[in-house]
């Protein structure tokens, strides 16, 4: 790897939502299961809450975060199904500058391996907005094992070869500044 070898750890800031009607703090599983693989790998847990499955209070606290200095990329846990109260994607699909559709396509590729067609049943996303990068992963533990595990934990490192979302993150708003 050369030079890679060489780069020191860079710490990002990362908030974690959970959508649900019925979790809270103490009994939120994959928000914790979140929060804990963040802090392990040495990142900086910016904020956490809960919401209930509401389209304007998810995007008001998505769009908070998008608006915080400290938080670079935002995590959601729940509502990427398709009941009636599964309503993260149409909260936060709105706010995306550029969509992530490899996101989807690999995750959906991981979860394949484990639980077969049943991951057909998530709409799992992500993209940029703000120069924040948001993912919106499905509520079970095991899914938010699968996406920190298997991609996030990678692509939020630095050190990871032969690219990451780190290193292009100082890029991601020179839209901005072409005013």
């Amino acid at each position: 790897m050369g030079a890679r070898d060489e780069r020191s750890f860079v710490p990002v800031g990362i908030a974690v939502l959970t959508v649900s009607d019925s979790r809270t703090l103490e009994d939120d599983k994959s928000g914790a299961l979140l929060a804990g693989r963040i802090e392990a790998a040495g990142h900086v847990l910016a904020d956490r809450q809960i919401v209930p499955d509401e389209i304007e209070r998810i995007r008001e606290v998505v769009q908070g975060w998008i608006e915080r200095e400290d938080v670079d990329a935002v995590i959601t846990t729940g509502g990427t199904g398709f009941t009636g109260r599964d309503v993260t994607i149409e909260a936060i699909e709105p706010l995306f500058e550029k969509r992530m559709d490899g996101f989807s396509q690999v995750f959906h590729q991981i979860s394949f391996a484990k639980i077969g067609t049943s991951t057909i049943q998530s709409r799992a996303t992500g993209g940029v907005a703000g120069a924040t990068y948001i993912f919106c992963l499905p509520g079970s533990p095991g899914a938010c094992r699968d996406g920190w595990d298997e991609i996030l934990v990678h692509q939020l490192d630095y050190r990871h070869p032969p690219c990451n979302f780190v290193e292009i993150m100082p890029r991601l708003d020179e839209h901005l500044k072409r005013k």
